[in-house]
């Protein structure tokens, strides 16, 4: 059981703002005073580069930040030479596309959903520019869920990469991974999965889940922002290429061109790292850790039922994944334009992201583009749902106009 009041202690944001009710999570998370802590103790105590000082400060900043690769292991459950650093999910996915360009030739096919970020789209869409690729899509019901009758039917033996959200960063949809991860291996398929909205907020055990190659974001975790990591199957990463190349990545290089690189994971890491926000992420892991995802996952489920119970007393609300258990609650305030009704939301001091969420073409799901995302983290509470319904109450197009005049 979680002692919410206690963990809102641990976050400056919530205790500096205490009129703020933020639940735009989804987006970034507030951050901790321990994660905070260790961004500061590098800039204030032991500043330095890594991987290339011989004197104390430099050691103690490899051991912090190499050992950060062991913490984000233990929690996703790999070795920590599957761990590679990036900048976020999205540099995460643009790596694995351009690592698997090589292996894949003209017709062959990457199923995906509708449901997905731009940074599981783009990159592919790019690929078929280039190189010819086939994009299909998985079929899902109305709240983007994939079933595996549904998963079935869309595989071929054509098809040669499966890459889509464990969690959808919208309507929440959790998907079955580990039962398509079987599925598609059956038929030779690599399968890529973005656990931006995952991981944050689940135990996530890449083995069991058996996946090739598994993104998420620290921002997203409690973490600093500048920080992402891929998981890949460690024969994987030794057979891809880096996206980028540059210092550090290299074991070395001569003048006619040739070059040799450093074994996997550090030939995905060129140049300067974000070294605190590395050291933070550790912070933030161990954070999540030491409260408990499976905690963390069980109160965000009765949270997201409490307010989705609230809601639907409430008939101005057109609710886009009702019958979600998990993730954000996507909605709009009928006959109101969604950024409008943000905006007086955001009069109120309450934080919603409005617009398609990066998510450009759940709009051929769901039959709207654009929408109010209400996403919950293990700091928000029951009495805040309250003051937003009470507020959301008070909604209409006079008093959106309002606040602008």
């Amino acid at each position: 059981m979680l002692d919410v009041k206690k963990i809102r202690q641990d976050f400056p944001m919530i205790v500096n703002n205490p009129d703020l009710i933020y639940f735009d999570s989804a987006a970034t998370t507030l951050k901790p005073q321990c994660v905070i802590d260790s961004v500061v103790d590098f800039y204030s105590n032991h500043t330095s580069n890594v991987h290339r000082g011989d004197y104390e400060i430099a050691a103690i900043n490899d051991k912090l930040y190499d050992g950060t690769r062991d913490i984000m292991a233990k929690l996703i459950n790999c070795d920590r030479k599957e761990i590679v650093y990036t900048h976020n999910v999205t540099q995460s996915l643009n790596q694995v596309v351009y690592g698997l360009s090589k292996l894949l030739n003209k017709g062959d096919v990457i199923l995906l959903s509708k449901a997905e970020h731009a940074s599981n789209l783009l990159p592919w869409f790019r690929l078929q520019e280039e190189k010819g690729i086939v994009i299909e899509y998985i079929d899902t019901d109305t709240q983007a869920n994939i079933t595996l009758d549904n998963f079935k039917k869309a595989m071929s033996d054509r098809v040669k990469v499966v890459s889509v959200a464990q969690v959808t960063n919208v309507l929440g949809s959790v998907q079955p991974i580990k039962e398509m991860s079987k599925i598609a291996h059956e038929y030779g398929a690599y399968m890529v999965v973005d656990g931006a909205q995952a991981v944050p907020h689940m135990k996530v055990d890449v083995k069991d889940l058996d996946v090739d190659f598994y993104g998420f974001s620290v921002h997203k975790m409690c973490g600093p922002s500048g920080v992402g990591i891929l998981y890949g199957k460690y024969d994987l990463l030794k057979m891809i290429d880096p996206l980028m190349m540059g210092g550090d990545m290299n074991a070395r290089f001569k003048s006619n061109g040739e070059y040799l690189l450093k074994d996997a994971p550090l030939k995905f890491e060129a140049g300067t790292p974000n070294i605190e926000g590395i050291i933070g992420a550790g912070a933030a892991a161990n954070y999540l850790m030491s409260i408990g995802l499976d905690n963390i996952h069980e109160y965000e489920k009765e949270l997201r039922k409490y307010f989705i119970d609230k809601m639907k007393d409430i008939d101005k609300f057109e609710i886009y994944n009702i019958d979600n258990e998990y993730g954000p609650i996507d909605f709009n305030v009928k006959g109101l334009f969604a950024q409008d009704a943000a905006g007086y939301l955001a009069s109120k001091n309450i934080a919603v992201r409005s617009g398609n969420h990066c998510a450009k073409i759940l709009h051929e799901i769901i039959g709207t583009d654009q929408s109010i995302r209400a996403s919950l983290y293990f700091y928000n509470t029951k009495e805040e749902v309250d003051k937003f319904i009470d507020i959301a109450k008070e909604i209409s197009l006079e008093n959106a106009i309002g606040i602008f005049f």
